[in-house]
């Protein structure tokens, strides 16, 4: 059973992590909306984590080498820590002003992201800072690009 939480932990976080940033910042980038923006958050808080825990369940129970504890161990922790972690980067769009909420919720993700990841390292023997700066590099990339491809729409838009 802990390696299942392991699994529905480590997967939900993560993907909390980079695709409430991408939505974020592609939605911030093309709109300029705190409502559109709260809106995404709250869909990818509900429907990803949803879809995310019957990803990882389906996979488990492909496998065929888990028990029926096991399988639901990590499909109601992916769905918890995804849905929990995502709704985190609700707060700083209701307190602060948009731009400077992307920023915070920037930071926020970073420092989730490299904490796991440099968790992650320890446990398997491998070098932190190597685990940790391959993560935030994929993060970044796509925090690049849904910026980019928020801004080219953006600018259709109009």
């Amino acid at each position: 059973m802990k390696d299942s939480l392991r699994t529905g932990l480590s997967f939900g976080l993560t993907s909390a992590v980079i695709t409430t940033l991408g939505l974020m910042v592609g939605l911030h980038s093309g709109t300029h909306s705190r409502m559109v923006v709260l809106s995404g958050v709250f869909t990818i808080a509900i429907a990803d984590a949803f879809s995310d825990a019957l990803g990882i369940h389906i996979s488990k129970e492909f496998e065929n080498a888990h028990t029926i504890r096991e399988v639901w161990g990590a499909t109601i922790s992916t769905f918890l820590a995804k849905f929990l972690f995502a709704m985190t980067f609700i707060v700083p769009v209701f307190l602060l002003p948009l731009s400077h909420a992307i920023i915070v919720s920037l930071v926020w993700g970073f420092l989730i992201l490299g904490s796991l990841s440099y968790l992650m390292a320890r446990a398997n023997g491998e070098s932190p800072w190597r685990i940790i700066g391959e993560h935030v590099l994929i993060a970044g990339v796509v925090v690049v690009i849904t910026h980019w491809v928020g801004d080219l729409l953006g600018a259709l838009a109009q």
